[in-house]
């Protein structure tokens, strides 16, 4: 089993890492959070032990950018923030359990191997493609044939759930809700003016067109014959 540890204190790191390895686990170190995310995106590991407060990226944006881009693997918070607060933002961020510094190493290797016995997820897609579009959930890229396609956040969102939801019909409501946090209509023409400049963006100087408006029902990215 290998895990990752994200912990930019030496002397809690190496604590955890050499005690975990008497334990038997391959265990490595990432000492910051933007290290501890290249690491977990570009690896495999059976678990993260990640703290809150690092450098660069804290522990709760690695995990919500983890989590955005469909990496499942089990996460243990290993912090100082000890609140009730602190655990729900914790756990409600991806994390899968919270244990609170100073702490005790049986405990910690109890949790480790709760965690590691539960039943694997199942894998996520972190690429999407359609016909000659491809998205990119952990690099946050779009390239048409090749040629990278720059879109603003709510761009890669909106097309992400197109893409997600290809060759089906998604109406302005599944939109707003699903993409804006709009559980209301707000009697704009937001979604109208975003596929608009998605459609310039992705299809414009491509052939097939793959953003279609379904007249009366909605729009979607069609899968070319």
């Amino acid at each position: 089993m290998k895990i990752l540890v994200i912990e930019d204190d030496p002397e809690t790191a190496d604590y955890v890492v050499n005690g975990l390895a008497e334990e038997g686990y391959l265990t490595v170190r990432a000492a910051s959070g933007d290290e501890g995310l290249f690491r977990a995106a570009a690896e495999h590991f059976d678990l993260l032990i990640v703290d809150r407060m690092l450098p660069g990226l804290d522990g709760l944006a690695v995990v919500k950018t983890l989590r955005a881009a469909g990496n499942r693997t089990p996460v243990l918070f290993l912090t100082a923030l000890g609140g009730i607060d602190d655990r729900v933002t914790g756990l409600n961020s991806g994390g899968d359990d919270y244990l609170v510094k100073p702490f005790a190493f049986a405990e910690l290797v109890a949790r480790v191997g709760a965690l590691l016995r539960r039943p694997p997820a199942h894998p996520v897609a972190t690429r999407l493609q359609v016909a000659d579009l491809e998205l990119d959930l952990l690099s946050r890229t779009v390239r048409r044939a090749g040629h990278v396609i720059d879109l603003q956040p709510r761009e890669f969102r909106l097309l992400e759930y197109l893409m997600r939801h290809a060759g089906q019909v998604v109406t302005r409501t599944m939109l707003l809700e699903n993409v804006w946090d709009f559980h209301f209509d707000p009697r704009t023409n937001v979604v109208e003016t975003h596929i608009s400049r998605l459609r310039s963006k992705i299809d414009k100087g491509f052939e097939p067109e793959l953003i279609q408006t379904v007249r009366g029902a909605g729009y979607r990215v069609r899968h070319p014959a």
